[in-house]
């Protein structure tokens, strides 16, 4: 029972690895990666609830269209 354990152990430390390095790859924020401009945001109810970490954007300038990390967001005191 130990070494199923062990094993079990790795590989999810393996799929935990994985997910948080794809997920530092992804880019950050409202503009496109490829030419800068502002992307617009795609609004799809299952991502939100599902991964609430990410967004799908696109771009009108040059048609770019992906999941991106959500930007921080900013308090506003007035």
């Amino acid at each position: 029972m130990l070494i199923v354990g062990v094993l079990l152990a790795t590989v999810l430390l393996r799929f935990g690895m994985v997910a948080v390095l794809t997920y530092m790859l992804l880019p950050r924020g409202p503009t496109c990666p490829h030419c800068a401009a502002q992307l617009t945001i795609i609004r799809n109810t299952f991502l939100q609830r599902v991964v609430p970490l990410l967004e799908r954007r696109w771009c009108l300038e040059c048609g770019w269209q992906g999941v991106v990390r959500r930007p921080p967001r900013t308090l506003i005191r007035g």
